[in-house]
């Protein structure tokens, strides 16, 4: 005790010294202590797209413009944290966003549907139901999002994908753009025929859209949808009769070459198929609605550009899966992470949003021209035809593993070997 004492007398000491010191040195001036406030900060974790350094990135200006509202408004800073695999030997962006969340890593995530999913079952997510922006939000927007009863996720666009099509391409052949399997097998027989080694651009992600307009077309489309998912996730039904089509249509494609399956399998989105396209040696890519609103992608082309749906028995078919903003449930500045999400998909902000990228909005309450080349795409939706590519009613994840067992069809497994894992993962599903 005698020691501790001692100690503690210097160290008075010492403190006093140190005053009487800085007193000495400034004894003319009056010495004010003030305490810096903390810079609160949000962190925000998104992919960044390669882009041509000398383009415009429409998408991410739009974000930034509804950050900035967030950072005024609220008094904190927003940080990005990026990531983009290099080339298909990378992590995906979906790997490392999932090992970040369940580490907690970040405030904020920007989720594709699969992630949102198996993030949200595990708990991983916050309930975004309580925030007067979710008041707005469109009914498709809530019915791919809910996982488990909780609005887990909220995109600041609803994602659509079509066809891209060169329709002076299709003009010059003659050729109607197709609506069924029939016509578009068609269309690539001819061009074929006339010396285009590939007609499709194809790549490692986007060509489950094929898939999943032809699988569900009659589930979204027919009247009875509530019923056929619950077939679904009681077992009654199997994912791989709705699925088993549409692979045998890719199948096709491939068997006749109108897809290079080699290439697709180890190509990034875009920069594989874009220069072609863009160059008018491949007449068909497919993509989602901002890629062409925005130089980066097909914004400007040399020739006349429309978007379709993907080919299905009820004619061009939109595939729109669903991304999303969530805050993580362990977030360390979650009660700011919730006010700053509120304000990027508020009203406001989504109309600067929509605006800026000429995007079909989440909000109910707002409404944006599309560009001409958008038009038959949006035509379609606005009929409320279209097939959902995330549904997070259905127990087994569709977005994510139908384009994981579409890698396996374009790495050589037989379409029967694709449906058996459809079958498998339906059981692990059901033992849930």
């Amino acid at each position: 005790m005698r020691a501790f004492i001692k100690r503690l007398m210097i160290a008075g000491l010492a403190v006093l010294l140190l005053v009487a010191c800085g007193a000495k040195e400034g004894k003319d001036k009056n010495l004010i202590v003030v305490e810096k406030e903390e810079e609160r900060v949000v962190n925000l974790f998104s992919p960044m797209e390669k882009t041509n350094p000398n383009a415009e990135n429409v998408a991410r200006t739009a974000s930034e413009k509804t950050v900035i509202m967030a950072e005024e408004k609220l008094g904190v800073k927003v940080e990005y944290i990026t990531y983009t695999a290099e080339d298909y030997q990378d992590k995906t962006y979906d790997d490392v966003i999932l090992d970040r969340a369940r580490n907690h890593m970040d405030d904020i995530y920007l989720l594709n549907p699969d992630t949102i999913q198996a993030l949200g079952s595990e708990g991983e997510l916050m309930d975004l139901s309580g925030l007067e922006s979710a008041k707005n939000l469109r009914d498709v927007v809530k019915t791919a999002n809910i996982v488990d009863g909780k609005l887990v996720a909220i995109p600041q666009e609803v994602v659509a994908y079509g066809l891209f099509v060169n329709k002076d391409m299709f003009d010059q052949y003659n050729l109607a753009l197709p609506e069924t399997p029939e016509e578009f097998l068609e269309c690539c027989r001819v061009f074929k025929e006339n010396g285009i080694e590939t007609p499709i651009g194809a790549n490692r992600w986007w060509l489950e859209t094929f898939v999943l307009a032809q699988a569900y077309a009659d589930l979204y489309n027919g009247g009875n949808t509530e019923a056929e998912i619950a077939a679904l996730n009681s077992g009654e039904s199997k994912y791989s009769d709705y699925m088993r089509p549409g692979f045998a249509f890719l199948q096709e494609l491939i068997d006749f070459g109108y897809i290079d399956a080699k290439k697709a399998y180890v190509s990034e989105a875009i920069e594989a198929e874009g220069p072609d396209f863009l160059a008018q040696k491949t007449p068909i890519v497919m993509a989602y609605w901002g890629a062409a609103n925005t130089e980066t992608a097909y914004g400007a082309t040399d020739f006349e550009m429309q978007v379709i749906g993907f080919p299905s028995s009820r004619g061009q078919m939109p595939v729109m899966p669903m991304t999303g903003l969530a805050v993580g449930v362990e977030s360390e500045y979650a009660e700011d992470a919730m006010q700053v999400l509120d304000i990027l998909v508020s009203d406001e902000a989504l109309q600067v949003y929509a605006e800026t990228n000429q995007v079909i909005s989440p909000s109910k309450n707002v409404e944006v021209d599309c560009v001409p080349a958008l038009k038959p795409l949006n035509d379609r939706i606005q009929e409320n035809v279209y097939v959902l590519g995330s549904n997070a009613s259905m127990k087994l994840e569709q977005w994510g593993n139908t384009c994981l067992i579409v890698r396996e069809l374009l790495n050589g497994a037989t379409v029967e070997e694709c449906m058996a894992e459809f079958d498998r993962l339906q059981e692990e599903t059901l033992e849930k």
